[in-house]
């Protein structure tokens, strides 16, 4: 991959730097730069963990795809093919069809995260042979994203009885903390898509899709832009991420406001979340899952919580409040149930694509924080440990199955079955 970019220059002269260069002569730019989130890519525990689970082949595929191609529209065929091959090759894997690839356990969730962030940098560094925009550039990465993350990968067959379901999981996050970790939350989804839960009621199909943390991408409305055509034809929906340790939490209220924490660009964003229409924004949104029959129901390992603390500046006030049982009328958002991150963000960004798309008191939709994902006794120092233990594989395989209990207790006792 070079590091330059060669124009040529058409007629007459170019000038260059306050020099003219003639006719025919080549002139180097700077290539785009890998993202922070990207040049992470480099360094020995992702290498391992692509290597280990056959997953270092993808972006070598993609390169020599692109090299072939002889215009954008051929280069957006290569990275739709090839995006959308990596997300159902990271399910199979999951979900334990095809080869392993290599002894890294089948059911991680860290060989899809960054064989996609192989493939993105890649295409934002790549030099073609034809002129290539930075806008069709953004549009091939916009594509590689989707199709990557299962949002182009939703299917729902016509089946008489059969409910749908539709999940979502995100990226591990504070990775310059420990490059090793993993999210609970995108193994689920992955282990989830495709599948079928049986339920006393019948079965239920789930489909899932990731989403990256980023501040950026939720501002530029990618929670919408997935979820708004399948939510009036679902039953019931759940956006899932990593949350607190040792347990579970159904998560009451969500909050209009972000926090600031570093994304995995390094990027800190402190202000309202930016939405469409925000003069009809409201500052609270609330779950719709049935948060009573799932906290008393026994569905695991880890107590499971209705989880209602919110932080607010109450109304004519100044100065946040913690508030133990959600916010007071005419509060302003300082954190969620969730807090005021990206999980409380898809939360509420879900739920008020819910509400204004008219399905509050038909459709079942909310948040559920997963435990930690921690490393076992003797290997929680990221800078001595290994990328994966026995307790590690045991905590992930608890929470994942956990969290399929949880949902099938939502789809019996929140979703009449479908006709």
């Amino acid at each position: 991959m070079s590091s330059l970019r060669v124009r040529i220059g058409i007629i007459g002269v170019a000038l260059v730097a306050g020099f003219a260069v003639p006719v025919g002569t080549a002139v180097a730019e700077a290539a785009p730069s890998p993202t922070v989130e990207e040049q992470r890519l480099d360094k020995a525990v992702p290498q391992e963990i692509l290597r280990r689970s056959g997953f270092d082949d993808v972006t070598p595929r993609l390169a020599r795809e692109l090299d072939r191609a002889h215009s954008y529209g051929e280069a957006r065929r290569v990275v739709l093919r090839e995006g959308g091959a990596l997300w159902r090759r990271a399910v199979d894997r999951v979900q334990g069809r095809g080869p392993a690839g290599g002894d890294l356990s089948r059911d991680d969730d860290r060989p899809l995260y960054w064989a996609r962030l192989g493939l993105t940098r890649e295409v934002r560094t790549w030099e073609p042979e034809f002129q290539l925009s930075d806008g069709q550039r953004a549009d091939l990465i916009d594509d590689l994203e989707r199709t990557s993350r299962g949002g182009t990968d939703v299917r729902y067959p016509h089946r008489k009885g059969e409910r749908r379901v539709l999940v979502t999981g995100f990226d591990p996050f504070t990775l310059d903390r420990d490059i090793r970790i993993s999210n609970p939350s995108g193994a689920t989804a992955l282990a989830l898509d495709g599948t079928v839960v049986q339920t006393a009621d019948g079965p239920a199909r789930v489909e899932t899709v990731v989403f990256p943390v980023r501040w950026r991408d939720f501002a530029d409305l990618t929670v919408e832009r997935t979820l708004r055509p399948y939510l009036k034809k679902v039953d019931l929906f759940t956006t899932v991420s990593q949350g607190r340790v040792g347990r579970f939490d159904v998560e009451r209220t969500n909050g209009a406001w972000r926090g600031g924490f570093p994304d995995n660009d390094n990027v800190s964003r402190t202000e309202t979340v930016p939405v469409t229409d925000p003069a009809s924004q409201p500052q609270w949104t609330s779950t719709t899952l049935p948060y009573k029959e799932i906290v008393s129901a026994d569905t695991g390992r880890f107590p499971v919580y209705d989880h209602t603390e919110v932080t607010e500046i109450p109304a004519g006030g100044t100065d946040p409040v913690v508030r133990p049982d959600g916010p007071t009328p005419g509060s302003t958002a300082r954190a969620g149930g969730g807090g005021d991150y990206l999980s409380n963000e898809i939360a509420y960004r879900a739920t008020l694509l819910r509400d204004r798309l008219g399905l509050h008191d038909t459709l079942p939709g909310g948040h559920v924080h997963t435990p930690v994902l921690q490393f076992g006794t003797g290997n929680t120092d990221p800078a001595t440990g290994t990328v994966t233990d026995p307790q590690f594989l045991q905590n992930r395989q608890d929470i994942v199955a956990q969290f399929r209990a949880i949902l099938t207790v939502a789809i019996e006792t929140a979703t009449p079955v479908r006709e």
